[in-house]
Formats: C-alpha cells, structure tokens, sequence
C-alpha cells in the first residue's frame, strides 16, 4: 500500500503540546526487548536532533520574523519529541552498553542504506564508512568485556557480528582526503536525499555523545578509546554531509528534513515489534506530516516549486533494521584495503595518508589496538561474537599465527 504524506493530513500544530505526564513515557527492557528497538530509537534520536540543529541554523540566517516564529513553534514540538524518543532508553544501561548499541546502528543502518542505495558514488561511501564503524563495534566489545565482564552478545543479540573490519587506527586520515564529492541535486533521486540526510545525522549523534561521555570514565584505556573513535566519528561526519549538494536552498532543506522524519518514523512503524514503542511512533508521524505540511507551503512560497520536484511521489520502502552478515563479509573481503585520496578510493596507502598517521600515532599504539591487547591478557583471548565462521580475512583470524 503506498503512502504519500505530502497527500495525508496530520494533528495540527496547536494540538502537538504535550505535559510532563505525556512527556514521562516508559523506558523499554535492556534485557528482554528486541536490539532492534533499540537500534530504531538511537536513529530517531538521531533524526530529531539534527531536525532541531538544523532548524536553529536555519533562524540564524533567515532575516524574516514570520518564518523564525514558525520554525521556533515546529522546533518546541520537534524537541519534545526528542525528548520522548530519547528517553525510551532504558536508565539502568551503561554508557558503554549504549555505545555498543550506537555503532550496532551504525553498522546495520549504514549497511541496509548502501545495499538500497540507487547512486554507485553514494554506495561505494556508505561502503567504505560501514567497516569502520564495524570495527569500532569490535574495539568497544572488548572493552565492555574488560572493564564490565559482560559480553557484547547481550546487547547485538546474534544479530551483528563482532569481528574486526578495517582496522582503527587506519581511520585517521589527513582532513582532506574525508571529503567527497556531493551527489547534484537537479539529477539526485529522491531515495538518495533520504540516505544522506539520514547517515549523516546518525553518525553526527554518534560524534555528539562520544565527545561529550569520553571524559567520564575514570578507566584510562577508556578515555583514550573514546578519545580515538571520537576523532574519527568526526571524520565519518565530513565524509557524508560532504555527499549533500551544497547548493540545496534552506527552504529545500527544510523540506526534505520534514520528509526525512515522515519517512522514518513510518518505517519503524511499520517494523515495530513492542506495542508500545510503535504507538509513539505513529503518534509523531501524525505530528510529522503536519510539520512537512508547513514546510510544503514555505517551500512553495520562498522558493517558488512544488514539493513534487523534490521529494518523491510517495514514500520508498521501509528502512529496515535487519541482518547485514552476509554483506558485510563480501564488503571485509573484498574492499578492506581501501583508504581514501581526495574524493576517490585507493588501496596504496599514499604520501598523505603516512604523513597523517605518522603525526596521529607518534610512533606509538593507538587505544584502539591497546584495548585488545589488554583484554587478551585479562581473559586470555580477545572478545569476538563470529556467528557466521572465521573471519573472512585470513590475516584478521583469531587463530592466526602472530
């Protein structure tokens, strides 16, 4: 059945204003609810967030007062429902539990995105960006193993593997090399916006909570893990809002954020196993689509088109959150090699490249490495969940020979 929420008619916005008993919504289980619920909250968390950012951009630079009276009465609505998707996650779980919980979203979102991907640039990004946060999985098992003595498999559930990708400390690469070339906007479909939008504010969320938790731990080797990964989850954000056309005008943006929103909390809907969970995302994606209504009619007032040129005719297939281990193991295989240079890919580490980890590293270890070493000498082994048999990489086995 298709849908077209530029053709629904949401609540209006003076009805959207929740008290603090709507706002106290119920945490979900950290131990007997699906992961994937999980996964869909810290997305949404994402969405909402960079919606709201967003927005405070856009009124920083629009002169109009109408129109920064209507983004601040979307906004206040908008962070409400930030604060419920937010909150959904369970109290009782750790920082490091809800790390390992970011980069499975990472992972299996960014991986079901490059699998539906119609654009073979935008495909080969989220591609190479995917076995990095794979990897950053792997590194933040083992230290959740080390410092909690729990193990990851509570968290993925057999979902995700937890297997080494490319390694960490080969992220660090120089500033330029992140940046891509932005996909054009007169030619783009409509499916790729949505993915771009969507990546980048997912990792953008990730950078946000890893530079703001990182100091908390007392652990040294923690610190310095999310030190690391910080630094590059800063790297993930310049490669993927690089891949937005940066000539898109704030009215389109806005247009396209609203879309964005619809399309995601429509699909979770669509997947949500906890009742519960899935009657607030129904409930924000009847706020939603009166939010993309508003932004229709600027959109046609300011920027003189219709939504119709933009976005498209009725919602593409649900986002999914689902297994990827089959993909990512031909990705492990066959493009682990890979570093960038300017806005290309490459397999020979280059001038730069060595120049940069040279400086990064400083002729030492990097945490990411130290981690696994540490934990191999407190439990006896590193921590991998490898469902699926060996590593596919004969070098990255765990039974290789050092």
């Amino acid at each position: 059945m298709t849908f077209n929420p530029l053709q629904e008619r949401g609540i209006p916005l003076d009805r959207q204003l929740r008290n603090w008993r709507e706002l106290n919504v119920t945490p979900i289980d950290p131990d007997h609810g699906d992961p994937y619920t999980r996964c869909r909250i810290i997305a949404l968390n994402g969405i909402e967030v960079e919606s709201i950012m967003f927005s405070h951009q856009f009124a920083r630079h629009c002169p109009d007062p109408a129109v920064k009276q209507q983004l601040a009465e979307v906004r206040y609505i908008e962070a409400q429902q930030q604060k419920v998707v937010n909150w959904l996650l369970p109290g009782l779980a750790s920082v490091l539990e809800t790390t390992i919980a970011y980069e499975q979203v990472a992972v299996d979102l960014t991986a079901w995105v490059a699998r539906m991907e119609p654009d073979p640039y935008l495909k080969r990004a989220y591609e190479f960006g995917v076995l990095e946060d794979f990897d950053h999985l792997y590194r933040y098992a083992n230290l959740y193993e080390m410092i909690e003595h729990r193990k990851a498999e509570k968290i993925v559930d057999n979902l995700t593997e937890v297997t080494p990708g490319r390694p960490t400390y080969l992220h660090h690469r120089h500033p330029v090399d992140n940046v891509r070339e932005p996909y054009d906007k007169n030619v783009v479909d409509p499916l790729s916006r949505l993915h771009a939008l969507t990546i980048m504010a997912a990792e953008q969320q990730t950078m946000n909570f890893y530079m703001n938790v990182g100091p908390t731990y007392m652990e040294p080797i923690a610190r310095q893990l999310y030190q690391e990964i910080g630094l590059i989850e800063e790297e993930h954000v310049t490669h993927y809002e690089s891949l937005v056309d940066p000539g898109e005008t704030w009215w389109e943006q806005l247009l396209t954020h609203e879309y964005n929103e619809c399309y995601l909390y429509h699909s979770f809907m669509e997947t949500e196993s906890d009742p519960k969970v899935k009657a607030v995302w129904e409930l924000h994606l009847n706020m939603e689509l009166e939010h993309l209504r508003l932004a229709a009619e600027m959109f046609k007032r300011h920027d003189g088109r219709e939504p119709e040129q933009v976005l498209a005719p009725v919602l593409p297939a649900p986002v999914t959150f689902e297994p990827n281990k089959a993909y990512l193991r031909d990705l492990l295989t066959n493009t682990i090699d890979f570093t960038t240079i300017g806005t290309g890919y490459v397999r020979d580490m280059h001038e730069r490249f060595e120049g940069w980890q040279a400086a990064i590293h400083g002729g030492e270890k990097p945490p990411s490495e130290v981690v696994i070493d540490e934990n191999r000498g407190k439990s006896g082994r590193e921590y991998r969940l490898e469902t699926e048999g060996p590593h596919p990489v004969s070098s990255l086995r765990a039974d290789r020979d050092d």
